[in-house]
């Protein structure tokens, strides 16, 4: 099933050519960050709205697989890492934005920091606007406010892991195994989060490749 997202991508421009995908480590390293850099500069210069839609749905067309090629083995405080994280949050969203909504709205209720405000996202949020917040981010990072969509995006995890720790232990007594799945979600949502904001902060302090 995973082959079906091994798909050049198409938009417009020489993105992603540099990704080599050979043996020698350093040159993918080299290629992921290369990419992101050209990547960003081309849509934050771009005035053609169709471009900042192709960027935000990519992986609609042709998986997350495709950009995991490119950036998963990247260091989590880089620009390519950041930018593979904010992809993959999308992703996760989008393919359960039930789910999604469910650990978010349960993430406002718990939580009692500002993370439900600095994510943006209604309230209550259900799928759809879960979704849309998604893409709103990711349009976010392209169009000039990337610290701000790295904030974003962190706060989003920081609420969903705060909902799926809550929901786990609701859940233990009854389905533990179903508690287990939400706890290593919400750990890894966690740990996201904090990689988010890390970035964030380097991103302010022009640290950030």
């Amino acid at each position: 099933m995973a082959s079906d997202f091994h798909k050049p991508a198409h938009f417009g421009g020489n993105e992603f050519e540099a990704f080599a995908g050979g043996e020698d480590p350093a040159a993918v390293m080299r290629a992921a960050h290369e990419s992101a850099r050209t990547l960003l500069a081309r849509a934050q210069h771009s005035e053609d709205p169709a471009v900042l839609d192709r960027l935000v749905s990519y992986t609609d067309e042709h998986g997350i697989d495709a950009l995991a090629e490119l950036w998963a083995r990247s260091v989590p405080h880089s620009l390519p890492g950041a930018l593979w994280r904010i992809y993959l949050v999308r992703a996760m969203i989008h393919q359960d934005p039930t789910g999604a909504a469910i650990l978010f709205q349960r993430g406002t209720e718990v939580l009692t920091t500002i993370d439900p405000v600095v994510a943006g996202a209604p309230s209550p949020a259900g799928p759809d606007e879960i979704e849309a917040l998604a893409d709103r981010i990711l349009r976010g990072l392209f169009e000039g406010d990337f610290e701000i969509a790295l904030d974003r995006a962190a706060a989003f995890c920081r609420v969903a892991a705060a909902g799926a720790s809550s929901i786990a232990d609701d859940q233990e007594a009854l389905e533990p195994e179903r508690a287990r799945e939400l706890t290593t979600r919400a750990l890894r949502l966690t740990t996201i989060g904090e990689e988010l904001t890390a970035c964030a902060r380097m991103a302010r302090d022009d640290s950030l490749d």
